[in-house]
């Protein structure tokens, strides 16, 4: 996969690196600081384009440390086509500003292969498969 940084990016001198060993996922940083009220979301910069190869996907998730302070990553799928500026999509949950700093790990990109197996369509459940599980849904499956 090649890894593009912008001019914002190289300013802040802050490399884009693989994982440590064991670790999933690439860091991503704000390019930019901001105020995220209680209940609002912001459209971060990161500084990078990528080119993730066709049969893989990036996902955008949450960094722990900034996940227990309440801020969230949504709306994270990173098409293999995709070639404009990664940005991140965070929701303060907390009931506290959360200031973000020009520089700051704001989520992380995972990188994995995807399927896109053939789907056919179908108009009648009558021949849907059972399982054990069956169409149990949340908390179904044990506490």
């Amino acid at each position: 996969m090649r890894v593009y940084r912008n001019d914002k990016l190289r300013a802040l001198d802050v490399e884009f690196s693989a994982p440590r060993a064991g670790d999933a996922g690439y860091d991503l940083y704000a390019v930019e600081g901001c105020r995220i009220a209680p209940g609002q979301r912001a459209l971060l910069e990161t500084g990078l384009h990528l080119e993730i190869p066709a049969g893989y996907v990036g996902l955008v998730k949450d960094r722990s440390s900034v996940a227990a302070a309440g801020l969230h990553t949504i709306a994270g799928v990173i098409d293999s086509a995709y070639r404009g500026e990664l940005k991140i999509l965070l929701v303060n949950l907390a009931e506290e500003v959360f200031q973000v700093s020009a520089g700051q790990k704001i989520a992380q990109l995972l990188v994995l292969p995807v399927s896109n197996a053939a789907l056919e369509f179908v108009d009648s459940l009558d021949d849907l498969s059972g399982t054990e599980r069956g169409a149990g849904g949340f908390g179904s499956t044990g506490e």
